[in-house]
């Protein structure tokens, strides 16, 4: 018998910080990238790349946009990317995505030295 003693919310900035860094962890993601050049001098736009939406009935639906590596299978990543982030979802904040879509918007060269993952979320996610 599990006692409740009082309410947990999850901010959705902590899930989208979990589903950003699950994506990024696939072998073959290069980075991610805001879905519109707007997001990225936007103050209210700190999702970078993921966006995350709640349904009526309380689905929740997330979009990534992401660079790949070039030379990799693009449906083969994109389909590890769907599964590691509705794995790491669930298993840090028990929260079922419905969906995971994502929008490969760009390949990158050879070559390219990858972003760091610390520079992923900048220090503004404790901020909020």
């Amino acid at each position: 018998m599990t006692e409740t003693i009082g309410d947990i919310v999850i901010s959705p900035r902590v899930l989208e910080v979990i589903t950003g860094i699950a994506a990024t962890k696939v072998d073959g993601v290069y980075s991610l990238n805001n879905k519109a050049v707007t997001d990225n001098i936007s103050k209210t736009t700190l999702s970078r790349g993921v966006y995350l939406t709640t349904s009526d009935d309380d689905k929740v639906t997330a979009d990534i946009y992401l660079q790949l590596q070039y030379g990799v299978n693009v449906p083969a990543v994109s389909i590890e990317v769907q599964r590691a982030v509705k794995s790491a979802v669930y298993d840090m904040a028990e929260v079922e995505l419905s969906d995971v879509n994502v929008h490969v918007v760009g390949i990158v060269p050879e070559k390219t030295p990858k972003p760091d993952l610390t520079a992923l979320f900048a220090e503004d996610f404790l901020d909020d």
